[in-house]
């Protein structure tokens, strides 16, 4: 009973809330506000936060902790329904280029129709991994997906709420892919819910607003253990084991975010920035 009402409430917030969306959209439309490079909120299914402040605070983290530089080739893995790519829009030169792939197509579709026909530089690639959140009719794992691009292709890769929705076989696989495509002295900037002393106990205490309080194995904490895709987190020692060796050396300090109740913090998830060695 109780998971019932639970699961009803979570159904009328759902309903009010794209309501709601649809109400914002059509004032913004009768009033001439509508922004074309910025998808109807309707549309919208990257989760929570302003599109456009989430975008602008992620490309001074590119550019004041990752080096991006304006001339830079860019990928973004799971790149949503361009959030990210819309302020690189704006600070990319035509020499630069921005590349960027999802799971969800209607998202890739939104992105090609009217990013890419005003910025010839960026392209967008529908691939069709399996994930039983986002995309339960996809046709590919991904643990054998292999990125679309040649070796050593990219200066820059980012990769924003998508580990924290992986499992960790996966993440393993995607940074090695990572490694792959990365320019020798290229860097990746990555977010997560890392699981260390702190976040450990701040979640015990119930300060977290991501209760990843089951464990699915050794080194990998869900809080839904019906669907474990909706949040996973993983042990800090661990992931720093994972980037070592592929050749990915994190640049310290780790920036911690607030997710777990956190009093000090940088944004919202925790954020690992590493370059590619030799």
């Amino acid at each position: 009973m109780k998971f019932s009402i639970k699961k009803i409430g979570t159904y009328i917030y759902r309903l009010l809330k794209n309501i709601r969306y649809k109400l914002l959209d059509s004032i913004d439309l009768l009033l001439g506000k509508s922004n074309p490079l910025i998808p109807p909120r309707t549309m919208i299914f990257i989760g929570d936060g302003d599109y456009k402040k989430v975008g602008d605070e992620f490309l001074l983290y590119f550019k004041n902790l990752g080096g991006l530089k304006p001339n830079d080739k860019v990928l973004d893995i799971g790149c949503g329904i361009g959030r990210m790519a819309l302020p690189l829009t704006g600070y990319l030169s035509d020499s630069g280029a921005y590349y960027g792939f999802d799971i969800v197509k209607k998202g890739i579709d939104w992105c090609r129709e009217n990013i890419t026909p005003r910025f010839q530089n960026f392209h967008f690639e529908h691939s069709n991994i399996y994930n039983k959140m986002y995309n339960p009719e996809g046709s590919q794992q991904s643990g054998e997906f292999r990125f679309n691009f040649k070796d050593e292709s990219f200066d820059f890769v980012f990769l924003t709420s998508v580990f924290t929705h992986m499992y960790l076989s996966d993440v393993d696989h995607y940074l090695s892919e990572i490694s792959r495509v990365l320019k020798p002295g290229g860097k990746c900037l990555i977010t997560f819910f890392l699981i260390n002393e702190l976040s450990q106990k701040l979640i015990n205490n119930g300060n977290s607003s991501q209760e990843l309080i089951f464990q699915l194995d050794e080194n990998s904490f869900i809080k839904d253990e019906k669907t474990p895709e909706v949040a996973i987190g993983f042990n800090e020692v661990q992931i720093i084991k994972v980037f070592d060796t592929y050749c990915l050396k994190i640049i310290m300090p780790i920036h911690y975010g607030s997710w777990c109740g956190r009093e000090e913090y940088l944004s919202y998830q925790d954020i690992v920035i590493a370059e590619k060695t030799s």
